[in-house]
């Protein structure tokens, strides 16, 4: 971990740059949905603009050129003078992920991406500009941070006949300088507008013992003439008008600027160079004996851009306060919750130790453990709250996958996404992003027809590719939707059976054909292609969902289109569990998938085929489990009258009644994966340890019924109900 100052204000600033980049393409998508107001168009530009300025303050040349040229035609679309076609977008988004190269190109030293060029170029084109002609029109000065400001930029141009003359004044409060912002790029801004005449009032700066680093002292007083209006001056300020106090007036005639116009003797700002002095105040600090100072270099302190101000919302407004936040490395995140998993453990040893004293409830012992229970269980719910992310960044990650598998296989295509604010935990978001790309880009090159065979069919050109997420049953669940041709079974089925994965007579169910796609090797592609065709596929894929303690279902209609499911849960540190007994074996079963509790009468259970039994509840039928017998612990039992069944419901809607000894207790627990260890284990998510010190199996009911035998009646034995 460093110590330089200059490093942590360099990483901040990229950890800016990929919120920017964020609201870049939050922006782009409601232009897309057909939304071209102004405000959206200018969360593009400022959030182009401030990457800009930030990278300029930093010296990363490659960038500042880069957003720069980007700038300048989105500056185009704000003006009105470039229309927002669809091709346009589609520019504009390439434009948006080459930039997010650049900006990572930047912080890792790496080459910047070669396409950039030709994409700007292309953009350059949209204006009719001949290739590279804004970086010939560029007269952006950006100085690297440490090195001093060259204030002579202010020199006021040649008198303009006919000019307006406007009086403005700049009085920044400090949140200003907190977003980011510097202002001598707005005053370098309003000289472009005409000749300014600048002067700074320090008259609020108070002694040196009373500074605050943070407090904004300093205001400026312009005369600005030029043939220009209050509009054009107010532009300037777009970025921080509410963050700056600015007054502007007009003055009725031209007339010249003195000294005591602002009442202040101050030389104009204009007058001080690398050796100017200020012969009008003593240093500060300094002993007024009468005598001039010492000629003294001024330097600007500036507060470091970090990326400029981050662009507001289209639907928000200037008065909304933004809660402070604070960066914190995710290492310590990740050992403040396993601190919290040892802080569950320990407390469920000492809940388990008084209770085998055998000391009453109203002691004070037991008083107090209730106590700290309540208080272990609201630091566990802070700590996963703050582990927990919304999932935007990831599906915005996959639009771009989706725009580049569109470009390579010469479909059309839009995404969609629903549920960006579903939260998860951070590292399930991070392993998650594999997986996803590769189904995404199956999807894309699998999943839809070609633009051709679409109409054919009778459907839009454009296929639609639908990524969404919500919370269901304690976990999250995300969705891959395409409106594409759906699995051909039949194709499925052949290359199975010439493959060898299945024998050529196996009689399989619709679901257990799309099941197949998950076999190793499996691909339906005839060629290998830079997306698919390699035989490392969707097993891969299950793999990293199941590492995951998740599970992906497939439902798919012929000509309609396939929808993949993906069920994870919500943390990966812990949960609440329901500690059952089985077959004198200690298990835990999630909380979130039980529905309700039950003891079985006779009523209850009805027969169906040789081996099987299901239960009746609430007017359904549920079928009928034994843990015990599907776990190996033991056979199936002769009669389940007056045994225990929990009721549990699956991401699907199904349910079903599983069978259990007892019932000890409801306790949350910390997750011990097993996954490295052991691999994936048929009904099993991971393990936990207990307040005695047992280790529990945690089981995974949807997984466990799905390769569950379902055998609850012996063969020669009938419970006909």
């Amino acid at each position: 971990m460093t110590n330089d100052p200059m490093a942590e204000i360099r990483a901040s600033f990229f950890v800016e740059c990929e919120e920017l980049l964020e609201s870049l393409h939050d922006a782009l998508g409601i232009m897309d949905a057909g939304e071209h107001d102004n405000e959206t168009i200018n969360v593009v530009f400022r959030a182009v603009h401030s990457i800009k300025g930030g990278a300029g303050a930093f010296g990363l040349d490659a960038l500042v050129a880069f957003a720069h040229r980007f700038e300048t035609v989105m500056d185009e679309v704000r003006s009105g003078r470039l229309d927002i076609s669809p091709d346009a977008l589609k520019l504009f988004y390439h434009a948006a992920d080459l930039l997010s190269d650049e900006v990572r190109a930047a912080r890792d030293g790496t080459d910047e991406p070669a396409e950039a060029e030709s994409c700007l170029q292309e953009l350059e084109a949209l204006m009719g500009l001949d290739p590279g002609a804004v970086v010939e029109e560029e007269e952006a000065d950006f100085q690297p941070m440490g090195l001093a400001f060259d204030f002579d930029d202010f020199a006021p141009p040649p008198e303009v006949e006919a000019a307006t003359v406007f009086d403005i004044r700049i009085k920044p409060t400090d949140a200003l300088y907190a977003s980011g912002n510097e202002p001598l790029h707005l005053l370098r801004a309003l000289s472009g507008l005409g000749s300014v005449e600048t002067r700074c009032d320090i008259d609020t700066i108070p002694d040196f013992a009373a500074l605050k680093p943070e407090t904004s002292y300093l205001s400026w007083n312009i005369v600005l003439t030029g043939d220009t209006s209050e509009d054009e001056i107010r532009e300037v300020f777009d970025f921080v008008e509410d963050v700056c106090e600015i007054d502007i007036s007009t003055r009725p005639e031209v007339d010249s600027f003195t000294p005591g116009d602002f009442g202040t003797d101050l030389p104009p700002l204009t007058d001080i160079g690398a050796d100017a002095t200020l012969d009008s105040e003593p240093a500060i600090g300094a002993e007024d004996t009468g005598t001039p100072p010492e000629p003294v270099t001024p330097s600007v302190q500036t507060n470091i851009s970090l990326g400029a101000a981050v662009p507001r919302d289209a639907n928000s407004s200037a008065g909304n306060e933004v809660s402070p936040t604070v960066r914190v490395d995710l290492d310590r995140i990740d050992r403040l919750v396993n601190l919290v998993g040892e802080l569950v453990i320990n407390q469920a040893m000492l809940a388990q130790s008084v209770a085998e004293a055998g000391l009453p409830p109203n002691s004070a012992v037991m008083t107090g453990l209730e106590a700290f229970m309540m208080l272990t269980r609201d630091i566990q719910d802070s700590v996963m709250m703050i582990r927990a992310q919304p999932v935007k960044p990831l599906f915005q990650r996959m639009a771009r996958i989706v725009r580049e598998a569109a470009a390579a296989t010469g479909k059309e295509v839009r995404f969609k996404t629903e549920g960006e604010t579903t939260e998860v935990d951070k590292t399930v978001i991070e392993r998650l992003a594999d997986p996803l790309t590769h189904m995404i880009r199956n999807a894309v090159d699998h999943g839809l027809e070609t633009p051709d065979k679409r109409t054919g069919n009778g459907k839009t050109s454009e296929g639609t590719i639908t990524l969404s997420a919500q919370h269901r049953s304690g976990r999250v669940v995300i969705e891959i939707t395409d409106d594409g041709a759906g699995i051909n079974r039949p194709k499925v089925r052949e290359i199975a059976v010439n493959k060898g994965l299945i024998p050529g007579d196996a009689n399989l169910s619709d679901s257990e054909i799309d099941n197949l796609l998950f076999l190793p090797g499996f691909s339906t592609a005839t060629e290998v292609s830079a997306l698919s065709g390699r035989g490392v596929g969707m097993d891969v894929v299950r793999q990293a969902i199941q590492a995951l303690g998740g599970r992906i279902s497939i439902a798919s209609t012929p000509g309609k289109g396939t929808i993949f499911s993906i069920s994870l849960p919500l943390t990966l540190a812990v949960l609440d569990g329901m500690v059952i007994s089985v077959a004198d074996e200690t298990m835990v079963v999630p909380l979130s998938s039980i529905l309700e509790t039950a003891t079985l009468t006779k009523e209850d259970i009805r027969s169906l085929g040789p081996e099987t039994n299901v239960v009746h509840v609430r007017g359904a039928f549920v079928p009928l489990y034994d843990l015990g017998a599907e776990l190996g612990y033991r056979s199936p039992k002769a009669c389940y009258e007056g045994d225990i069944v929990l009721l549990t419901a699956h991401e699907n809607g199904a349910r079903s009644a599983l069978v259990v000894d007892s019932i000890m207790e409801q306790r949350q627990v910390v997750i011990k994966g097993l996954q490295r260890s052991y691999g994936h284990i048929p009904g099993v998510a991971a393990a936990t340890i207990l307040g005695d010190g047992q280790i529990a199996l945690i089981l995974d009911p949807a997984d466990l019924v799905s390769t569950a035998s379902g055998r609850t009646r012996v063969t020669d034995f009938s419970l006909a109900g």
